[in-house]
C-alpha cells in the first residue's frame, strides 16, 4: 500500500514581491508548490522538478525559506516560526528528494565586496558570504558611468518604502580585456525586466476605443509587451502583468467590453489604472495574419494561437490576448437580466454602469472598474432605495471591512439576483428581517414590504408626536385666564391655582357643571406636576464643614508608600524633571516591578493602624454634644416663616400684617397688592416698643415675598 504524502499548508506567511512582503496562501505537496496572493487572486505554481536548491534563512522579523529555481529565478517566502524548520526539512527530503540547508548571510556591513551572478540574481558578497541578494528581474533599467553602474527598480504601489536606485563602483581592470562596467551593465540587462521592442509586433489594431484610460489608442502586440500609443500618452505593459481577461456584452447587444485587469497597475502621474477596458462595436470584423511559423506557433504558445484569426474585432484581439497572456477569458456565466442581458444596469457612487455576476465573482464597469471574487465577500445585502422609486440596493461587503453598494437596481431584477446569490452560497445579512420567506426567500410584494417592517425610527417619532399633542392639548385653551382680574405678576406666572379667585367674580361662564370644575382641577393638577417654581430669592451658600483635627487620616496605598520611599532617587536619575513628570515617571516604574509583597505589607499594616484609630476616635464623640440638631430646627423655622403663601392672587385676599378696620371695606376694588404693601404701613399707629422690632421684621420678610 503507497504511503500517503502529507500537504502542508499555510495561509498567515508572506512572498518577497518587488521589494515588500505580500500575504500569500502556501500549499506544498507532492505535485509541487503553489501560492496564492491574497489580496489579487493571482496563483503562481512550481513544478516538483523546477526545484534546485531550498534554504533556510533568517529574514527581517523572523525566519523565511529560499527556493532557487532551475530557471534561475529566486523566491522568498517569510512569517515562519523556528519551529516549523524541522518539519519543512523532513517533508523536503522524504517528498522531493531535496536537502534543506541554512543559509547563513554576512552581518559586518561593509560595503565592499564581489559581485556574484547567478541565474537572475545578483549576490554582493563579504568574506565569501552573501551580504544581500537583489533578483534581477524587480530592475527597471541599468546605466553605466565611467566606473558606475546604476541599477533602477521597479515601484510596488503598497510598499510604504521603495528602494529606487542601488549604484555599484566598479575599479578599472589593468589587464586587457572586457570593460568591466560594460560586462557588469550586460549581465544585468540580460536577465532584467527591460521593456525592449525587438523586432516587428506580432498584431496592430489601429484607432480602438478605450474606456480607461480614456482616448483612442493604437494597440501593438509584441511576445512579452502590449503597447499602447495614444495622441497624448504611450503605455507599455509587461504580459507578466496581466492578472485576468473579461469579455463582456454590452445589455444593448451591439457592443462588447473586454477588460484587461492589470498587476501592477499602469500609471500616468499619480493616476493609476489596474484595469484597461476597451469596447468594440458588434459589427466591427478583423483579420489578422501572424508573422510566426506554425512550428514556431506551436513551440512557444503550445497551439493557443492559430497563425490565421478572423471574425468580431473583440474576439480576434481577445483571442491573441490569451494566447500571448496565457490567460483564460471570463465571461459571463448562466446568470440573465430581467430584460434578457447579462448585465445589471445600476449607478456606483456617482456614476451609472453595469454589474455583471460571474461564476465566481462580480464586475462592475466602468468608471470606476470593481471586480469583487467570491472568496472576498463577507455577505450580502439587499435595501430598498424606497417604495415610490420601485428599486433597491445591492450591498457586498468585503471581509477586509469595505462595503460596496450597488444602486437604483431595478425592482424586476431582484429575483433572479436572489436566486443567483443564493445559488452561489453567500451569506445574506438581512435574511428574515427584511423579506418575507415565500418561494425560496423571495418576496413577490416588495415594493408593498414597508407596512409589514417594524421601524424603530417611525415609532420614536410617533411616540414624540403623541406626547407632543398632549402637552399642546393642556395649554391649547387656557379657560383660567382672566385678563380683567387683579392679582400679583409673580402669582400669576408660577402659581398653579392662581386662577381660582375667578369664582368669585360673579361671571355667568364660570358657574359650569360638576364636572367642568373637576377637569379644570385636573387639569391644573397635571401643570402643577409639570411646572417648576423658580425661587427668586438669592440662594445662601452652604458654610463648610470645619474640618476635626483630631480624625484620623487615611491610610496610604502601597504604591503611595513606594513612591515616598523613592521619589528623591527619581529626582536624582531625572534632573530638573517637574511634579507631574515624577508622577508619570513612578507609574511606569511601579508596573515593571513584580515583587511588591514589601509595600503591600505595610500598606495592610497601616490599614489596621487607621481602623483601631478610628474605633478609638468615634468613642470619643459619642461622649460629647451634638450641636446639629438645633442648627436644624432653626433652619426649619426660617424656612416656615420665609415661604409664600400659595394663594398670593385672588379679589378678596390680603396678609394678615396689612388689614386695617378702616379699610375692610375699601379693599373690594382688587388692586394689585404689591401697590397695597407700598401704601399700608404709613395708615398703621405705632406699636409698642416691645414688639416693634418683630412686627418690622415680619412686614419686611411679607414684602419680599410679594416683590
Amino acid at each position: 500500500m503507497k504511503e500517503e504524502v502529507p500537504v502542508l499548508e499555510y495561509s498567515d506567511v508572506t512572498m518577497e514581491s518587488r521589494g515588500t512582503m505580500v500575504p500569500v496562501r502556501l500549499k506544498l505537496s507532492d505535485q509541487g508548490i503553489t501560492f496564492r496572493n491574497v489580496k489579487t487572486g493571482k496563483v503562481e505554481s512550481l513544478g516538483a522538478t523546477d526545484l534546485e536548491v531550498v534554504n533556510w534563512q533568517r529574514l527581517a522579523g523572523g525566519y523565511g525559506l529560499r527556493i532557487f529555481t532551475e530557471a534561475g529565478n529566486l523566491y522568498r517566502f517569510g512569517g515562519f516560526k523556528e519551529s516549523e524548520q524541522s518539519k519543512l526539512e523532513k517533508f523536503f527530503k522524504n517528498t522531493y528528494s531535496k536537502t534543506m540547508t541554512e543559509k547563513e548571510f554576512s552581518v559586518k556591513g561593509w560595503n565592499y565586496g564581489a559581485a556574484k551572478f547567478e541565474g537572475a540574481v545578483l549576490s554582493f558578497d563579504v568574506s565569501s558570504m552573501p551580504s544581500f541578494e537583489v533578483p534581477l528581474n524587480n530592475v527597471s533599467g541599468c546605466t553605466t558611468g565611467k566606473n558606475e553602474v546604476t541599477l533602477e527598480f521597479h515601484q510596488h504601489d503598497d510598499a510604504a518604502i521603495n528602494l529606487m536606485e542601488m549604484r555599484f563602483h566598479i575599479p578599472t581592470s589593468e589587464l586587457a580585456g572586457d570593460d568591466p562596467v560594460e560586462s557588469f551593465q550586460q549581465r544585468v540587462m540580460s536577465k532584467a525586466s527591460v521593456i525592449t521592442a525587438t523586432g516587428d509586433a506580432l498584431a496592430i489594431f489601429r484607432e480602438v476605443q478605450c474606456l480607461t484610460p480614456r482616448g483612442r489608442y493604437d494597440i501593438k502586440i509584441y511576445p512579452t509587451f502590449i503597447q499602447l500609443h495614444g495622441k497624448t500618452f504611450d503605455f507599455k505593459i509587461p504580459v507578466t502583468t496581466v492578472l485576468r481577461l473579461f469579455l463582456l456584452p454590452h445589455p444593448d447587444q451591439r457592443q462588447h467590453f473586454f477588460v484587461v485587469s492589470l498587476d501592477p497597475p499602469i500609471k500616468q502621474g499619480q493616476t493609476r489604472y489596474p484595469y484597461l477596458i476597451l469596447l468594440f462595436s458588434g459589427d466591427d470584423t478583423d483579420y489578422v495574419e501572424l508573422p510566426l511559423e506554425e512550428e514556431e506557433l506551436q513551440e512557444k504558445y503550445e497551439g493557443r494561437l492559430e497563425k490565421e484569426i478572423t471574425g468580431a474585432q473583440f474576439e480576434v484581439i481577445s483571442k491573441i490576448f490569451k494566447g500571448i497572456c496565457n490567460r483564460k477569458i471570463v465571461t459571463p456565466g448562466n446568470f440573465t437580466g430581467h430584460s434578457g442581458s447579462p448585465g445589471i444596469s445600476c449607478s456606483y457612487k456617482a456614476a451609472a454602469g453595469y454589474l455583471y455576476p460571474l461564476e465566481r465573482g462580480l464586475i462592475y464597469v466602468h468608471k470606476p472598474p470593481v471586480h469583487i471574487r467570491f472568496d472576498e465577500i463577507s455577505s450580502v445585502n439587499f435595501a430598498r432605495s424606497g417604495s415610490t422609486t420601485r428599486s433597491f440596493d445591492f450591498e457586498v461587503e468585503i471581509k477586509n471591512g469595505g462595503v460596496n453598494t450597488f444602486s437604483s437596481i431595478e425592482k424586476g431584477e431582484y429575483n433572479r439576483l436572489f436566486d443567483y446569490v443564493n445559488q452561489k452560497k453567500l451569506r445574506i445579512k438581512n435574511r428574515g428581517k427584511m423579506f418575507v420567506e415565500m418561494g425560496g426567500g423571495r418576496n413577490d410584494d416588495f415594493d408593498d414590504s414597508d407596512a409589514d417592517e417594524p421601524d424603530p425610527y417611525m415609532r420614536r417619532v410617533r411616540e414624540e408626536a403623541k406626547e407632543r399633542d398632549q402637552d399642546d392639548e393642556d395649554s391649547s385653551e387656557d379657560e383660567d385666564f382672566v385678563p380683567n382680574e387683579g392679582g400679583s405678576d409673580v402669582a400669576e406666572e408660577y402659581d398653579s391655582f392662581a386662577g381660582d379667585s375667578s369664582d368669585s367674580g360673579g361671571d355667568s361662564e364660570d358657574e359650569g357643571s360638576g364636572e367642568e370644575k373637576k377637569k379644570k382641577k385636573e387639569k391644573k393638577e397635571r401643570t402643577k406636576t409639570k411646572t417648576k417654581t423658580v425661587s427668586e430669592k438669592p440662594r445662601k451658600r452652604k458654610p463648610k464643614k470645619e474640618k476635626d483635627s483630631n480624625k484620623p487620616k487615611r491610610p496610604q496605598s502601597a504604591y503611595f508608600i513606594w513612591l515616598n520611599e523613592n521619589r528623591e532617587q527619581i529626582k536624582k536619575e531625572n534632573p530638573g524633571i517637574s511634579i507631574t513628570e515624577i508622577s508619570k515617571v513612578a507609574g511606569q516604574k511601579w508596573k515593571t516591578i513584580e515583587n511588591k509583597k514589601e509595600w503591600e505589607v505595610k500598606a495592610a499594616k497601616a490599614k489596621e493602624e487607621y481602623e483601631k484609630a478610628m474605633k478609638e476616635y468615634k468613642a470619643s464623640l459619642k461622649g460629647q454634644p451634638s450641636s446639629s440638631p438645633a442648627k436644624k430646627s432653626s433652619k426649619k423655622a426660617a424656612a416656615v416663616t420665609v415661604s409664600p403663601s400659595k394663594a398670593g392672587s385672588g379679589s378678596g385676599f390680603k396678609s394678615k400684617e396689612f388689614i386695617d378696620e378702616s379699610s375692610s371695606s375699601e379693599d373690594s376694588d382688587d388692586k394689585p397688592l404689591k401697590k397695597k404693601a407700598k401704601k399700608e404701613p404709613k395708615k398703621e399707629p405705632k406699636k409698642e416698643e416691645s414688639g416693634g422690632e418683630k412686627e418690622e421684621e415680619e412686614e419686611e420678610k411679607v414684602r419680599l415675598v410679594m416683590l
